[in-house]
């Protein structure tokens, strides 16, 4: 995955107007999906308990809004957030194993745990300044220097450009 610049108000402005048109589409298919199983299943006098095919109704909606999400993901106006949606993913997949390629870069001077290692310093800053997270960037910071004066020392050239997933699942 190649880090990419994105507009931080741009990306706002589409994230919150995708949360808004799920939770509105989810809204209105529920509703009318659990009408329409009441109508169709219920039973005709009135009496009854109604709340499994409210439910369905539900849980239709839910695979439907989501089946709806999955299929326009690649879509322009969903371009941001389907990247850093897959941003989050990669930071996870990296910090599920970070003391091991933590170990790897320092102890053994693997270049490739070096690469991932500047990737997620990187990807992280980008993530943290787009969801307005500056508590940690300080930390953050700080581990990445760190980083950046032990590839200044062994006279290593890392690019974090250079980062594949297959880096992770080789540590």
């Amino acid at each position: 995955m190649k880090l990419i610049e994105i507009d931080k108000k741009r990306y706002r402005q589409h994230l919150n107007q995708i949360i808004v048109g799920f939770i509105a589409c989810f809204l209105i298919i529920s509703l009318i999906l659990g009408q329409f199983f009441i109508m169709l299943f219920a039973a005709q006098d009135g009496s009854g308990d109604n709340f499994w095919l409210n439910f369905s109704g539900v849980a239709l909606a839910l695979v439907l809004s989501l089946g709806i999400i999955n299929k326009y993901k690649t879509h322009h106006f969903m371009s941001e957030v389907f990247y850093v949606w897959q941003l989050k993913q990669q930071i996870n997949f990296i910090y599920r194993k970070l003391k091991t390629v933590k170990s790897k870069a320092f102890s053994d001077v693997d270049i490739d745990a070096l690469i991932i290692l500047s990737f997620y310093y990187k990807a992280c800053r980008q993530l943290y300044n787009l969801d307005d997270n500056t508590i940690t960037l300080s930390s953050l910071a700080r581990e990445e220097d760190t980083l950046l004066e032990f590839i200044r020392a062994n006279n290593l050239s890392i690019n974090s450009e250079d980062y594949q997933q297959q880096f992770i699942k080789d540590v």
